[in-house]
């Protein structure tokens, strides 16, 4: 009964209007909004009438709340999960929202709590993932990201793909995955991707990929998440294999997406 009544809930909230000025928020804050079809658009919109609906939201640190914010980061946690099976981020029951960098109080486990991931060491941060927890933001980095997907920095998804990773309770830099080839191409590729950030990163050279991923494979996931989504064509370029496994997992293909935009304005 009450997955039924959920459903219908979830039914009902995707059916409504998108209302106009959320969609100027998205037209104006996401820059990756601007290259997605009629339909990818229509299945965003869907989607985040659910997120907005279903997740708890809280202004932090004197930050008032606006519809603007809410919207803002429902779209680009959204438009992560545009082409996956999902079920709204069932992980994530609140959102903490901060206005700028934060030092979040140190969390220690409990006696009888296991750690399913990295312990983070407690410092400034623009964003916190946890996997039984809220997902934290500020707010600053959150616009700034959004609107500038050149620099490849984006924190919604970053802490967001920590999530998709945790749905099978673990922090580990593997998502749940279709079946055993997927995964065996996914530890594979991504294996050596993260290998080679590392090696790199140790011997103090630069490359496409933010050195924060030689961290451990979760970070490497999320660091990647972001190229994948906010510099595709570089991505593509520089590791045409990662790309094409982080294409299958989100079933989606920015690059294409961005090339397509190209041609259109060419025209």
């Amino acid at each position: 009964m009450f997955h039924w009544l959920r459903d219908q809930r979830r039914a009902e909230a995707r059916k409504r209007p998108f209302p106009p000025e959320w969609e100027a928020f998205v037209r104006s804050n996401l820059a990756h909004y601007g290259v997605l079809d009629d339909a990818e658009r229509a299945e965003l919109h869907a989607t985040m009438q659910v997120f907005l609906e279903e997740k708890e939201w809280e202004g932090c640190g004197g930050l008032e709340l606006t519809d603007e914010i809410r919207v803002t980061i429902a779209a680009q946690a959204c438009l992560l999960q545009l082409g996956l099976p999902h079920d709204y981020y069932r992980n994530v029951e609140s959102i903490l929202v901060y206005p700028s960098t934060v030092v979040p109080p140190e969390h220690r486990p409990g006696v009888f709590e296991s750690v399913a991931g990295p312990v983070e060491i407690s410092g400034p941060i623009l964003g916190q993932a946890f996997v039984q927890g809220p997902v934290i933001l500020v707010w600053d980095a959150v616009l700034h990201g959004a609107r500038h997907p050149e620099q490849g920095h984006n924190v919604v998804y970053h802490e967001f793909a920590h999530k998709l990773d945790m749905l099978d309770g673990a922090a580990d830099g593997t998502p749940p995955l279709a079946d055993r080839d997927r995964f065996a191409e996914w530890v594979a590729v991504c294996s050596r991707e993260f290998l080679r950030l590392r090696g790199l990163t140790d011997r103090g050279r630069t490359t496409f990929l933010d050195a924060y991923g030689a961290t451990n494979e979760a970070e490497f996931f999320a660091v990647a998440t972001e190229e994948f989504f906010d510099r595709p064509l570089a991505l593509r370029q520089h590791a045409p294999d990662l790309y094409r496994v982080l294409s299958a997992y989100y079933n989606q293909d920015p690059a294409a997406r961005m090339n397509h935009t190209r041609r259109d304005k060419e025209e």
